[in-house]
């Protein structure tokens, strides 16, 4: 036997596996036909798989678009309302008065430029209207000045005479009774307990207070005035018309240290009045009121000469 005939000691022979047996068909039980192939049930077909499910790509894009929402609240929020702070405020302030004193540099130097670059003709024409546009402002300025001082002068003018002619109504109207007065004067209250005094002694009394500067008198409830008349009998005295009754006061305005002596003095209105039993009874004030008035009517015949 040849060494080359011998197996290899030291190499191991491969192993192989039997062969598999041929598969046999389980005999058919007794009495019982064997089924065809073609006889035999079809398995019902497999399900499909169900379909991905659909939330959490919904989730996602929820999500995204609510933080959309939100990023664009807070852009919203941050552009308005607008927060200036103060140093923005001040560099913006500060940014204007800058440009501004540009332009008006650059405005200023064109100006000088256009002046630099003119002829000594077209200056000296600059100069003389310059000039004259001075002179003619200088002169508008004193006619408004001197209008000015005439308006002041008219204004006072006409406002003295104004107050002229209130002064003047107003004394005319006391003279006519067609205002009130107040001022210092006297009060003459004359009792006639027996009825004696006649008309003519109550217009003897209004007499001596014209006469002693009374300036308005009136007659228990009648005013007196240039045309006041007296008339009636003793006990029964009309004023102007109107029935007047005892006691008879007069209230007249005026300085009182005139108008008490000229009722007193011997053979004066109080001792006539006495001597015909009747009583007179003087007596000072500072602050008589004459509130008496009579209509205004205007003459039927006299006009002013002035018209």
């Amino acid at each position: 036997m040849n060494s080359d005939d011998r197996p290899n000691e030291g190499t191991p022979e491969p192993r192989r596996d039997p062969a598999p047996e041929p598969r046999r068909d389980p005999a058919p039980e007794p009495g019982r036909d064997p089924a065809p192939e073609s006889r035999r049930e079809p398995l019902p077909p497999l399900a499909p798989p169900p379909p991905p499910s659909a939330e959490p790509e919904d989730g996602r894009a929820a999500a995204e678009a609510e933080e959309r929402s939100t990023g664009r609240r807070r852009l919203g929020e941050a552009l308005w309302p607008p927060r200036v702070t103060r140093a923005q405020l001040i560099v913006a302030v500060l940014l204007f008065v800058l440009g501004l004193g540009l332009a008006i540099q650059v405005r200023s130097n064109s100006d000088e430029s256009a002046l630099r670059g003119a002829r000594q003709e077209d200056l000296v024409r600059i100069l003389d209207e310059l000039d004259n546009r001075t002179q003619r402002l200088q002169d508008e300025k004193q006619s408004l000045e001197e209008q000015r001082t005439e308006l002041e002068n008219s204004s006072d003018q006409a406002e003295e005479a104004r107050k002229q002619l209130r002064q003047k109504e107003q004394q005319l109207g006391i003279l006519a009774g067609t205002v009130a007065a107040q001022g210092p004067g006297i009060t003459l209250t004359i009792g006639d307990p027996s009825g004696t005094v006649e008309p003519d002694r109550l217009l003897d009394t209004v007499q001596e207070l014209r006469a002693a500067g009374a300036e308005a008198i009136q007659v228990n409830g009648v005013r007196v005035v240039a045309g006041t008349y007296f008339s009636g009998t003793a006990g029964a005295v009309e004023v102007d018309g109107e029935r007047i009754s005892a006691p008879y006061t007069f209230r007249a305005i005026g300085k009182p240290e005139d108008l008490e002596p000229a009722l007193n003095i011997p053979g004066g209105v109080v001792q006539t009045l006495e001597k015909e039993q009747a009583t007179a009874t003087v007596a000072r004030s500072e602050k008589i009121v004459v509130d008496a008035l009579r209509p205004a009517e205007p003459p039927d015949y006299a006009r002013s000469s002035s018209q």
